[in-house]
């Protein structure tokens, strides 16, 4: 099963594209479903499960949430985890009271990095992603592998897509049949990275998009 566990809509703040479109470019490029990890939010999950269910496809329903040290991807979760600003182990057992998985994403990716020592959090992190899409450079990817390899910890990849056609060449693979096998996959640690690095066009439209400096309907 192939998931793109780090997807945002339109209902984060920074978002552009709708669930549906997601999904559909999940598809297209031959995943079974997303993780919808919008931050600060689960606003998103009704229509992304809505229009999963009408296109046959899997959904995680997911948050990304800000705290005190950086970002932490909350997967698996039923209910929002209010964390933005609060101490990131804090945030983790929060995730871990719904049975969650707490992953860091980005890690080693500059100002978005995570701003503290990865082994102060080794006891209450299930993993870290090790391949981020949306950001353009491989080094910081490369030294989060090392870093999961050597602390054995889960390893995820995901889009980080803010724009549906980010989508699809990003992911997380694991041999499952439904969603309940393809986590316990990943918390065997059990899971397969394909990464290819999104265009920088998928990176700045956003951007672009949230200034106004394009118009138009880019969620389609």
């Amino acid at each position: 099963m192939k998931i793109d566990l780090h997807c945002h809509t339109y209902y984060s703040n920074d978002g552009v594209s709708s669930p549906e479109a997601i999904i559909r470019q999940a598809l297209k490029h031959g995943l079974d479903g997303v993780a919808i990890t919008d931050h600060e939010t689960t606003a998103g999950w009704a229509e992304a499960k809505a229009a999963a269910e009408k296109l046959g496809a899997k959904i995680i329903q997911g948050e990304e949430i800000k705290t005190d040290k950086g970002d932490i991807l909350a997967l698996f979760i039923k209910e929002e985890i209010d964390g933005k600003g609060k101490e990131a182990k804090w945030v983790i057992n929060e995730i871990k009271k719904q049975d969650g998985i707490a992953i860091v994403p980005h890690p080693c990716h500059g100002t978005e990095r995570f701003k503290d020592d990865l082994k102060n959090y080794l006891d209450v992190i299930d993993g870290i992603e090790i391949f981020n899409g949306r950001l353009p450079f491989s080094l910081p990817d490369k030294m989060a592998s090392e870093f999961a390899k050597n602390n054995n910890l889960l390893m995820t990849a995901g889009s980080d897509a803010h724009y549906y056609k980010g989508v699809g060449q990003t992911y997380t693979e694991c041999e499952a049949n439904d969603l309940e096998e393809f986590k316990n996959s990943l918390l065997n640690k059990k899971s397969a990275i394909r990464g290819k690095k999104a265009s920088i066009f998928c990176l700045i439209f956003p951007t672009l998009k949230r200034v106004k400096l394009i118009k138009g309907k880019p969620n389609l």
